[in-house]
């Protein structure tokens, strides 16, 4: 399926995992013409997904015992659109200290 339709929509952010860097990953997003956001190798502060997922992962653990994949899938669901809006704001607008704290850094470890 191509996805050219990402082109003007959406670029593409990863954690530089092996699996993500695979030759056939970096081809598929070639030929799929979606764009790719080159991102500094080990730097999880810098991207706000992170704190979502951790936040979402917090109140899965609050949950009753998850026994399927499907009541994994259906759980995952629920609390991804329950997320605040403002929690998602606070994310995105930490991103320019979360760079500077970063620069200041060397590149090493900072508070986010």
């Amino acid at each position: 399926q191509n996805r050219s339709h990402f082109r003007n929509l959406h670029t593409f952010q990863h954690d530089n995992a092996r699996a993500h860097t695979a030759r056939v990953s970096i081809q598929y997003l070639a030929n799929n013409n979606i764009p790719l956001l080159h991102w500094p190798a080990l730097s999880p502060d810098l991207s706000p997904i992170e704190h979502l997922w951790d936040y979402i992962g917090q109140r899965l653990a609050r949950r009753p015992q998850i026994n399927n994949l499907g009541e994994l899938d259906n759980a995952l669901q629920q609390e991804w659109n329950a997320v605040p809006q403002d929690f998602i704001q606070r994310l995105i607008r930490s991103m320019r200290r979360r760079c500077t704290a970063c620069v200041a850094a060397n590149g090493g470890h900072t508070r986010y």
